[in-house]
């Protein structure tokens, strides 16, 4: 009895661990996202996306930053433009827990399109081509959303092969 309580408990203990995951934790655990990670912390947006959302963040992966014009991201990176990266890594963040069951919804709903208000202040618009979300950005350029429902405790994280750009 005293072995399946204390399985019991560990077990709890484990799956409140994860739930307490944060979706900065859950890019920070992935080899895919290091360069999202450096450019969060560049930003100072860590103990933003460590707050108690939720978020539901649009992650690019490192080859996705890597098809920017050369140069844009260490240019981004540098101290002066802080605020630029800032708004550009905001754009993929939206306030609400959006699983990928209420992205499709919510494109289905709008007839093939649904526009999502950004924490930055833009909007992203996501569709569905050949059963995947496709995201426009305000720039006209697209990302796909490769894998999705990455659960945290202050949200969700869906992982897309692009950067999307605000305006």
């Amino acid at each position: 009895m005293k072995i399946k309580l204390l399985f019991v408990l560990l077990m709890g203990a484990m799956l409140t661990a994860s739930a307490q995951k944060t979706v900065v934790d859950v890019a920070v655990g992935s080899k895919d996202h290091t360069t999202l990670v450096a450019a969060v912390k560049a930003a100072g947006l860590v103990a933003t996306l460590q707050g108690a959302g939720p978020f539901t963040v649009f992650a690019p992966v490192n080859d996705a930053f890597a098809k920017l014009p050369k140069g844009t991201l260490d240019n981004l990176l540098k101290p002066e433009n802080k605020a630029t990266l800032a708004k550009i890594l905001t754009y993929h963040v939206v306030a609400g827990n959006l699983d990928a069951a209420a992205v499709v919804k919510a494109i289905k709903d709008g007839k093939g399109k649904a526009t999502v208000p950004t924490v930055s202040g833009g909007s992203l618009t996501a569709s569905l081509k050949d059963g995947k979300v496709i995201l426009t950005d305000e720039k006209g350029g697209t990302a796909t959303v490769v894998a999705t429902d990455l659960k945290a405790g202050n949200g969700v994280v869906h992982v897309i092969n692009a950067v999307v750009m605000p305006k």
